[in-house]
């Protein structure tokens, strides 16, 4: 610290700080929301940590300085806890018999029908020219122009007044289906069985609570913060108590499964620990890039892919088209 300047004292107490911050945080995967709901609102701020702190690396090396030293050592220790920021390479296989499954928060379908300068001119179309064998949607909204062919589907609304709810469409016979039926809330759970070949595989449909962000409207610096950060603590607090309902109903299915959906929150949160336990996350087996599922000013990856430890992820693909304020992710599976 004698030999800095006084503004590179300033930037390494700042870089101090942020570093602690990003220490603690490895921490999250293994405190509910429960216990402590405001430790849980961090999860969110990890990838903008990580992304801070590498900037303050690249800043110490081209000043020469040691104090590089400090981010990298708490980097690499993330390293070894973390799953990862960002993926160099991934997979690009397939076989025949893959299970092909697109997993999408929709937005109620508010921006499906916008025409692009792709060879997608909109929402229905990009799905249609992916062809998954199975199509996942959070925040479906029932109305006349869904334009969807597959034979086979199970959708859920809140209620039977409401257009709102859950949906899964799939070329393969759906055999059985059910819905956790979450009170007081828009948010929910469904599944489906369907019979590929001789195999039962079963489906999940997460969207964990919501936390309400706005990402056009409003920011975690807006005036009424307190308003904002209660919220979200709320929030988190309730996806602790899905996520535990979700694994008790989770533990009695013993074959092929997949877990999809948006899950809210981040790969950093004890949700998604929880979640993805003795379960492979499909981005990290065979992604590439950040792998960015929401449209905000940093890389959220809050939509997830899960299968069974037996499965094989052969390719794993998050897109870039908007059509809502989320991104699709895909996944080619096999046993």
């Amino acid at each position: 610290m004698k030999n800095l300047s006084f503004v590179d004292k300033i930037l390494y107490l700042v870089n101090s700080l942020l570093a602690t911050v990003l220490l603690l945080s490895y921490f999250l995967p293994f405190v509910s929301p429960n216990t402590i709901p405001i430790f849980a609102v961090l999860s969110l701020f990890v990838p903008f940590l990580i992304i801070l702190n590498l900037l303050f690396v690249i800043y110490w090396l081209i000043t020469l300085k040691k104090q590089f030293f400090l981010s990298i050592i708490i980097l690499v220790i993330g390293w070894f806890f973390l799953p990862p920021f960002y993926k160099m390479s991934g997979k690009n296989s397939s076989l025949n018999n893959d299970l092909k499954v697109m997993s999408y928060n929709v937005k109620t379908f508010d921006l499906f029908d916008n025409k692009k300068d792709t060879l997608e001119k909109n929402g229905f179309a990009f799905i249609k020219y992916q062809n998954p064998d199975v199509l996942v949607l959070q925040e479906f909204y029932q109305k006349k122009k869904i334009n969807l062919t597959f034979p086979y589907k199970y959708i859920k609304t809140k209620n039977a007044k409401s257009k709102f709810g859950l949906a899964i469409y799939s070329k393969f016979k759906i055999i059985n289906s059910g819905s956790f039926n979450f009170k007081e809330t828009a948010n929910n759970i469904i599944f489906v069985d369907i019979v590929k070949q001789k195999d039962t595989i079963r489906l999940y449909n997460l969207h964990l609570q919501s936390l309400k962000i706005r990402p056009n409207e409003e920011n975690f610096g807006q005036e009424n913060s307190e308003k904002l950060l209660k919220r979200v603590t709320n929030s988190f607090q309730k996806q602790g108590s899905q996520t535990a309902k979700f694994l008790e109903h989770e533990q009695q299915w013993k074959g092929k499964k997949v877990v999809c959906g948006d899950f809210n929150n981040t790969a950093y949160s004890w949700v998604y620990n929880k979640i993805s336990k003795d379960k492979k996350d499909a981005f990290i087996e065979a992604g590439k890039g950040f792998g960015k599922t929401f449209e905000y000013k940093f890389p959220l990856r809050i939509d997830f892919i899960l299968t069974d430890t037996n499965a094989i992820i052969n390719q794993f693909s998050t897109f870039s088209e908007k059509f809502s304020d989320h991104y699709a992710v895909q996944a080619k599976i096999n046993w």
